[in-house]
């Protein structure tokens, strides 16, 4: 086993600022940014010593013959005892005592491996606590094989940094450095990365850096700095991210979560209140650019969900290359799929009511609907031009977590659109040259809904549960009364939401995996190779009216041919390139016609002049 002084140089290539870590064998250096105290002590193991405190506020202790395990907290001069705002692991839930890890202690068996190249991505997203009945990391492992089986290539966590309670999708984490321990030890998550790697499976973690939960979140307390008093999120005060302590602190966690956990990469959650305008360089480009240089032997991708469609995060270099961010996670795609296929036109929904058709071709030919033209939902012009963007700069889904759990029943598309027409657009996303995502369960036509849950108490689980409440009246799918939504904070709720896995060997389960399989390894076949030399969109659209949409791509390694039809009627199938790969129904285009429901794909393979 590596020592802790090997770790130093092995671990620890880039200083870290924040939180408890080994300098030698048994010698570990507690450090806090604590303006808002004048004293604070460490308690370890029981003891208490006074820290010492620099003229910025910074504490700091170095403590020896510290067995990894320990048990560590941070008392105010009143007695109260806190968590480390920066706690590697926490020994139950957010507001007790922070654990001691020596990051050397799991002995990686695939330490070698580098990841795979963006165009392979196959990501498929899910939630720990709910992919399995046990809700594990260690659970999660055992399922790993399906994915592979089916043709995933890269699994996408929702976020595990500490959350307040039990139960939650993870976008409240408070110890952004610690994952949640109801899915088990940091060393648990990295058997399961490690046990993916061995799968020749990708692994991404969605990081959330625009705004901290609201239970167990103490940095308001030792250090009131943190936040703007006069800039707000929708979910809280803004972060001060132009002040060095605060940058650093999320620099460093995104390159924590690569480099100890050798993750292939990351999703940073709506960047768009990301907001950094004081600072020389916005911080999303200085943790980019950090990251490429910190990691320039491996495959690290990096994604964003950002909705105002801006590209300057995602340019590439002239040979290809990704300076900064890989993808942006294309909500115009799935919001302009939705109401094709369901007609539902409620809330963000409005924005693709009025020529449905032309707005899903331009989606699938040139990345964003909307590229500078005036939302109806907010009123204000959103987006720019994205044709310049290669078409794997654009993660597409027809459900995620976010799309589902925002309708107050967690509806998944199968139930809203029916099996024909979700089959046709699983069809559509497997076959773009786009990257496609799958949310769990998709791929053996799940029907159990995706909540909203969490598991707070006492006044703040009341107004998590009317806030929720009054938020879903701005959603498709409202329509009960208030008192039948899903109690949030009930356990049922949370259960409910686990995957079926008796449903895969189903007779309805074994044709959706069928399907999806012989998808994906169409894809793989004939869609990636044309992928890494695209430098821009390259589509075109061919029709875009009354239920039937067309477009085809040019590559320099061929073209891709696209109809579909969502339509009540047959309509006459437009000239594509190429041969017919695929068709859904079998007999779709048969007699120069695609009926209702219907989707046909053509390839052109070979060099273009």
């Amino acid at each position: 086993m590596t020592s802790a002084i090997q770790a130093a140089d092995e671990f620890h290539a880039f200083p870290r600022t924040w939180g408890a870590e080994y300098t030698a064998v048994g010698e570990v250096r507690f450090r806090l940014w604590a303006p808002g105290q004048e004293q604070i002590a460490l308690r370890l193991n029981g003891s208490e010593t006074p820290m010492t405190r620099d003229a910025d506020g910074w504490f700091e202790l170095l403590a020896v013959g510290v067995s990894a395990g320990s048990e560590y907290s941070y008392v105010l001069a009143d007695g109260t005892a806190l968590p480390d705002p920066a706690s590697r692991s926490q020994k139950d839930d957010v507001n007790g005592p922070s654990l001691v890890i020596d990051p050397t202690s799991y002995e990686w068996r695939n330490a070698e491996w580098r990841g795979r190249p963006w165009e392979e991505a196959v990501i498929y997203e899910m939630h720990v606590g709910t992919f399995t009945e046990e809700g594990t990391f260690r659970a999660a492992i055992e399922k790993l094989p399906h994915l592979v089986e089916l043709g995933i290539t890269a699994v996408e966590v929702m976020p595990v940094a500490h959350f307040g309670g039990n139960r939650g999708w993870g976008y409240d984490g408070v110890l952004l450095y610690a994952p949640h321990s109801a899915y088990g030890a940091p060393e648990a998550f990295k058997a399961f990365i490690d046990a993916a790697h061995g799968h020749g499976l990708m692994v991404l973690l969605d990081v959330v850096y625009n705004h901290f939960g609201p239970e167990g979140n103490y940095l308001p307390l030792l250090a009131p700095e943190f936040f703007h008093p006069d800039k707000h999120t929708p979910w809280g005060a803004a972060i001060a991210y132009e002040l060095q302590p605060v940058r650093r602190f999320f620099v460093e966690n995104a390159l924590y979560w690569l480099h100890e956990f050798q993750l292939d990469g990351l999703r940073f959650d709506a960047i768009d209140q990301i907001g950094d305008e004081e600072s020389d360089q916005h911080i999303l480009l200085e943790m980019a650019e950090r990251i490429r240089r910190e990691f320039p032997d491996r495959h690290i991708h990096l994604t964003t969900e950002d909705s105002r469609n801006v590209t300057f995060l995602h340019e590439r270099g002239e040979d290809g290359s990704v300076p900064r961010f890989t993808g942006e996670w294309n909500d115009d795609f799935h919001n302009a799929i939705h109401v094709y296929a369901t007609g539902e036109t409620d809330g963000y929904y409005k924005d693709f009511a009025v020529e449905t058709e032309r707005l899903v071709a331009r989606t699938l030919a040139e990345g964003f609907a909307y590229q500078g033209e005036v939302s109806q939902h907010s009123g204000e012009a959103r987006g720019i031009t994205s044709t310049a963007q290669p078409p794997v700069a654009f993660v597409d889904f027809i459900q995620n977590h976010d799309q589902v759990g925002n309708r107050a029943f967690g509806e998944r598309l199968l139930t809203l659109a029916g099996p024909e027409k979700t089959k046709a657009l699983l069809s559509a996303l497997l076959l773009s040259p786009h990257i496609p995502l799958l949310f769990m369960g998709e791929e053996f036509g799940e029907t159990r809904p995706f909540l909203f849950f969490t598991d707070f108490h006492g006044d703040l689980a009341k107004a998590v549960r009317e806030g929720r409440r009054k938020e879903f009246e701005g959603h498709a799918g409202h329509g009960k009364e208030d008192e039948e939504i899903p109690d949030p904070n009930a356990e049922a709720t949370f259960t409910d939401c686990k995957i079926d896995w008796r449903k895969p060997a189903s007779p309805d389960g074994v044709e959706w995996m069928n399907l999806t399989r012989d998808l994906l390894a169409l894809r793989r076949e004939v869609i990636v190779p044309m992928l890494g030399s695209a430098r821009a969109a390259g589509g075109r659209v061919l029709k875009a009216e009354d239920g039937l949409v067309a477009v085809a791509w040019d590559f320099p390694k061929g073209e891709i041919g696209m109809a579909i039809n969502l339509g009540d009627k047959p309509k006459p199938l437009p000239e594509l390139p190429g041969e017919h790969v695929h068709r859904l129904p079998a007999d779709a285009g048969a007699g120069g016609e695609l009926g209702p429901a219907s989707i046909v794909v053509t390839i052109r393979a070979g060099e273009r002049g």
